[in-house]
C-alpha cells in the first residue's frame, strides 16, 4: 500500500463537517474544498440551509444530494420566514439570523450526528473537527460547547481579509462612518497604499444597514482567534506579502487554491454534483463554439449584487456600441425590485453577434478559447476563476470585499481596468470594452493575466505551495 493509500485509509476515522455562508459563491468554494478533504479519506458532512438544500434540489433534481455513505448533506433552519422564491436573500436578515438563530439548531444537529455514532452500527464517525465559513462565528461557540476544534475558510482574498481585520483599528483613527473616500492608508501589515474607496462599502458609507455589516465583519475577524487554523482560497504567489502578514497573526494559515485546479489533478470524484443554486443553461457553449477565438466579452455580474434599471441599460447600450460578440448572464433578480428587462432596441442592435443567460457553467465559459475578456463585480470566486483561465477584467465592484479585489486586480496584478458602477454611462462602457478586448492596455493585460494563469497552475502542482498547504491542512485536521 502507498502512502496516499495508506493516509486515505487512516483518515476514514475523522469526521469533518462544513459549513458555508449560505450564498452561492461560498458555497461553491466550501463545496470544493469539501470534495478535496474527501479525496483525502475524511468523512464529510455538508451543512446547507433548508432554503438552499431547496434550491439546490431545485436546480439539480430531486435525487442531486443524496450523496455517498462517506459524504452526505445535513441541513439546519435560518430562522427567516419561509420563501420559494430562486434569489439570494437579503444579507443584513442573514446576518441578523446568524447572531440570533443558527446556534442552537447548529449545536442539535452535532449532537444528533454523535448520538448516532453511539446507536448504530452503520453510522459514521463522530465529528472531529468543524470547517467553518469565517464568517460564521457561531460555530466557534458551538464547538467550545461540544468540545470539537474549528478550522475558519475564509472564501474571499487573504487581502480582503486584512482590511476586514483592521476595520476596527480604522475607525478609531478615522472616526465613524460616513468616512472621506480619498484617505489614504498608508500603514496596514503587507499593503502598499489603499484609498478608503477599495474597502468594503459599509465602512465608509455610514446608512444604518451598512453599520450593521460593519460591526458584523468586525466582530467575525476577531473570531479568527480563536479557531485552530484558517484557510485561505488563494496561492502565495498571488498573495504572498499579506499571506506572510497574516501568518504573523495566526499560529497555523493554508494558503489553498485555486480549488478547481487542484481538483483536477484527482481522478474524477463519485460525487458528480454541481455547484450552481440556479438551474445552468449549457447551451451558451455551443453558441461560443461558433464564435473567432478571444473575440467574446463575458458579463456576469455575480449571485448577489443589484443594480438600477438605469444601470442596467447603460450596460447594455455601452456593450452593444461596442460591436464586440459579447455572453451576458442576467439573474432574474439582477434589478433591485423588479425583473431584469434591456429595451426592445437593444435586442435588435445585437442580434447575432449577442447571446442573454440566466446563468451559466462560469468556468467552462472562462476557459472557452473565445472568450477574450470579462465584465465582472469582482467577486473573490470570479477572480480567480479568471485569473486561473487568463482571462482579462473589466472590474466594477459593487459590495463587501469586490473593492479590494478590484484594486489587486488592477494596481497590483496588472490584470484589471476599474469601472465605477455609480457614474456608468454607455460611452464609458464602450471605451473600456474597446480597450479591454482590442486595445494596447487590454493586450498588456492578456499578457500579465496568463503570466498569473501559468503561476497558479504552477502552485497547485503535486510539488507548488498550495499542494503543500493542503498536505498540512490534512496533517492538521488529524492532529
Amino acid at each position: 500500500m502507498d502512502s496516499k493509500k495508506e493516509e486515505v485509509a487512516d483518515n476514514k476515522t475523522h469526521h469533518i463537517l462544513c459549513i458555508p455562508w449560505p450564498v452561492q459563491s461560498h458555497i461553491k468554494a466550501m463545496l470544493k474544498l469539501a470534495k478535496l478533504l474527501h479525496s483525502r479519506g475524511f468523512h464529510i458532512t455538508f451543512v446547507n440551509t433548508e432554503y438552499n438544500q431547496k434550491r439546490f434540489l431545485k436546480s439539480l433534481g430531486p435525487d442531486s444530494l443524496h450523496g455517498l455513505p462517506d459524504f452526505q448533506f445535513e441541513t439546519i433552519p435560518d430562522g427567516l420566514p419561509p420563501s420559494d422564491a430562486d434569489a439570494t436573500q437579503d444579507l443584513i436578515s442573514l446576518l441578523e439570523a446568524f447572531v440570533e438563530k443558527m446556534l442552537a439548531p447548529f449545536c442539535d444537529l452535532l449532537k444528533r450526528l454523535n448520538d448516532m455514532t453511539r446507536t448504530r452500527n452503520d453510522s459514521p464517525p463522530p465529528v472531529t473537527r468543524i470547517v467553518s465559513d469565517g464568517f460564521l462565528p457561531f460555530t466557534i461557540a458551538a464547538g467550545r460547547e461540544l468540545g470539537i476544534p474549528v478550522v475558519f475558510f475564509y472564501t474571499i482574498s487573504a487581502c480582503s481579509f486584512m482590511v476586514f481585520k483592521q476595520l476596527g483599528t480604522l475607525l478609531e483613527k478615522l472616526g465613524p462612518p460616513p468616512v472621506p473616500k480619498d484617505i489614504i492608508i498608508d500603514w496596514i501589515p503587507g499593503m502598499k497604499e489603499i484609498h478608503v474607496r477599495d474597502m468594503p462599502r459599509f465602512f465608509w458609507s455610514g446608512s444604518t444597514r451598512d453599520h450593521f455589516a460593519l460591526n458584523f465583519c468586525i466582530e467575525g475577524t476577531e473570531k479568527a482567534h480563536q479557531a485552530s487554523a484558517i484557510i485561505f482560497h488563494t496561492f502565495n504567489a498571488l498573495e504572498q506579502d499579506v499571506l506572510d502578514a497574516i501568518s504573523s497573526m495566526f499560529p497555523k494559515v493554508f494558503a489553498i487554491g485555486p480549488l478547481q485546479l487542484l481538483l483536477n489533478y484527482i481522478s474524477e470524484h463519485p460525487l458528480k454534483l454541481k455547484y450552481s443554486l440556479w438551474k445552468e443553461d449549457s447551451e451558451c457553449l455551443q453558441w461560443l463554439n461558433t464564435k473567432p477565438k478571444g473575440s467574446v466579452l463575458y458579463v456576469n455580474f455575480g449571485s448577489i449584487a443589484v443594480m438600477s434599471p438605469q444601470q442596467l441599460a447603460e450596460f447594455g447600450y455601452g456593450i452593444a456600441n461596442s460591436k464586440h460578440p459579447f455572453l451576458w448572464i442576467i439573474r432574474p433578480d439582477l434589478v433591485g425590485g423588479e425583473t431584469a428587462v434591456l429595451p426592445p432596441e437593444f435586442a435588435a442592435e445585437t442580434k447575432g453577434r449577442g447571446l442573454i443567460g440566466s446563468w451559466c457553467p462560469q468556468e467552462e465559459v472562462l476557459n472557452h478559447p473565445s472568450i477574450g475578456g470579462f465584465l465582472t463585480h469582482n467577486g473573490w470566486n470570479s477572480t480567480v476563476e479568471s485569473l486561473s483561465s487568463g482571462v482579462p477584467l473589466l472590474c466594477c465592484p459593487f459590495l463587501g470585499d469586490q473593492p479590494t479585489n478590484c484594486r489587486f486586480s488592477c494596481k497590483e496584478w496588472g490584470i484589471g481596468m476599474e469601472m465605477d458602477k455609480e457614474t456608468v454611462k454607455r460611452e464609458g462602457v464602450k471605451k473600456l470594452v474597446k480597450e479591454l478586448m482590442e486595445g494596447e492596455k487590454g493586450k498588456k493585460m492578456r499578457k500579465n493575466v496568463m503570466e498569473w494563469k501559468r503561476l497558479a497552475h504552477e502552485a497547485t502542482e503535486p510539488n507548488g505551495s498550495s499542494s503543500i498547504d493542503l498536505d498540512n491542512l490534512v496533517s492538521h485536521l488529524i492532529s
